[in-house]
């Protein structure tokens, strides 16, 4: 099965006042963090961590299932959650760069999820005093899971930057890297302040420095993606696609 395209080339970025592609952004933007966060289950450096990162990655899971199954009611042509999800091409992808990037290292892994559940404190916020109360209580119950994953998130990023040479390292390494993601998290919104100051206040406690690199990338939200997004779904969407229907 082929969706029909809501990203064509050359589009701006969801319209924040067009629910269906508001809705179908949040939803790869949760989809694609908990195949990623999936593909480290087993591989974490401990045990507690492994389970930790396997839950989150449910987390992300249950939220993007809600998500789909309401843009679906939205744009009222009959596509379930599996549909929305499992046959879309790369480019009808509306996720943001930041949560498409490889796992790396530990330190990679907690300062990409550190930035990005940052990012969904602010949203989820928003989004529980909407008007539409169906998404209201979306967002009231996914601010709830957020909130463990930020103190998870960050408590691991002050941990990895106030602790050894190495651990300082690599986690300043990771946000130098990962940072150029960071500006594409604003558009259409008006979170950045709250976020620049949580961030900021997190980063300090960690002893790590702020990038100053100008360089920011964009275009997720039109789907324009790196490299990387198209072999995360081949892996995600290949039994799907391979037998289309399959029910469990």
């Amino acid at each position: 099965m082929t969706l029909v395209s809501r990203a064509p080339q050359g589009t701006p970025p969801p319209d924040p006042g067009d629910k269906f592609t508001m809705l179908l952004a949040h939803a790869d933007d949760n989809m694609v963090l908990s195949q990623r966060l999936g593909e480290l289950i087993s591989n974490a450096p401990e045990l507690e961590i492994d389970i930790a990162v396997g839950n989150i990655s449910l987390d992300h899971l249950g939220v993007a299932r809600a998500l789909y199954t309401y843009a679906g009611e939205v744009e009222g042509e009959g596509h379930s959650e599996d549909q929305l999800a499992m046959f879309r091409n790369e480019r009808d992808f509306t996720n943001l760069l930041l949560v498409e990037q490889p796992n790396g290292d530990f330190a990679h892994t907690i300062v990409r999820q550190f930035l990005f559940d940052a990012y969904q404190a602010e949203l989820w916020s928003d989004l529980a005093h909407s008007d539409d109360e169906q998404l209201a209580g979306m967002a009231a119950r996914a601010a709830k899971e957020n909130a463990y994953h930020l103190r998870f998130s960050a408590g691991w990023l002050v941990r990895l930057g106030d602790g050894t040479y190495e651990s300082h390292h690599r986690a300043q390494l990771a946000l130098d890297e990962l940072w150029q993601y960071t500006a594409e998290l604003f558009e259409g919104n008006e979170y950045r302040e709250a976020w620049e100051s949580a961030v900021g206040s997190t980063l300090s406690e960690a002893t790590l420095d702020v990038p100053d690199d100008p360089y920011q990338r964009t275009g997720g939200r039109s789907g324009f993606h790196t490299e990387h997004l198209g072999l995360l779904l081949a892996e995600m969407q290949w039994m799907q696609r391979s037998y289309p229907g399959l029910e469990w």
